[in-house]
């Protein structure tokens, strides 16, 4: 473990940065609480101010909106302190970060933004061992919902454990590659934009990330794609 007087942290679980960061936390634990409308606001605000970044752009990116039951489940999980990952969560991926001190949400979402620096857009890693799973969930098109919480696990050295939750997930490993569609910002949604945002999610999702090809060659009536792909079978000009 590090041993310094700056803050310690870790994320993505296994990984631990090979340097401390020489951040004093100037922040309190309450104040990072998520029930408080003004921390909700910066997690989803920097969430959209770093999807709106992406290189290339995205013509299908969707805005990001805080879902109070999608935050009660990840409250519920960082309560538990196990430092770790839970079970998988139904159609929803989730992000870990930990740390011996409070930061602002908007630097530790920074952090995992970051990682963009090992990722290539249509080529994914660009580097060996790297860590890319952050930055990808975050800029996933087609999440939309998010829910994040703060505990304090005072027995363990690694004291503050961030969870997040994207609802629907992302990082399908079929198409991680490519987290979302490049072109023009709000391409795929001229009439339902917000500075470059798409406000027209699909409340379908797909099970199959090869539906469209599915539903093209046999359509919507059989049942492997009328149970599996009801994003593709019923949503026409929504982001899906």
């Amino acid at each position: 473990m590090l041993n310094c007087n700056s803050v310690t942290l870790i994320f993505n679980v296994v990984t631990l940065l090979t340097s401390c960061f020489f951040l004093k936390a100037n922040v309190s634990f309450f104040s990072l609480l998520t029930h408080h409308p003004s921390v909700q606001m910066e997690i989803t605000n920097k969430h959209n101010d770093l999807r709106r970044m992406t290189n290339p752009r995205a013509s299908n990116m969707l805005k990001m909106n805080w879902n109070a039951e999608v935050a009660k489940n990840a409250e519920k999980w960082a309560n538990r302190c196990t430092l770790s990952h839970s079970s998988r969560i139904a159609n929803c991926g989730e992000k870990l970060f930990m740390s011996s001190a409070p930061l602002p949400w908007s630097h530790i979402i920074q952090v995992f933004y970051d990682e963009v620096k090992n990722f290539k857009y249509g080529v994914g890693d660009i580097r060996a061992n790297s860590k890319t799973g952050h930055y990808t969930q975050l800029v996933w098109a087609t999440s939309h919902q998010i829910g994040c919480a703060l505990a304090h696990c005072p027995h363990k050295h690694l004291s503050y454990f961030y969870v997040c939750h994207y609802c629907p997930e992302g990082n399908n490993r079929n198409t991680k590659k490519t987290p979302y569609k490049k072109g023009k910002p709000c391409g795929d949604c001229p009439n339902n934009c917000d500075n470059g945002l798409c406000t027209n999610p699909c409340k379908y999702i797909d099970r199959f990330f090869n539906c469209a090809d599915l539903v093209k060659e046999f359509g919507c009536d059989i049942n492997i794609t009328k149970e599996n792909c009801k994003a593709t079978c019923r949503c026409s000009s929504e982001i899906k």
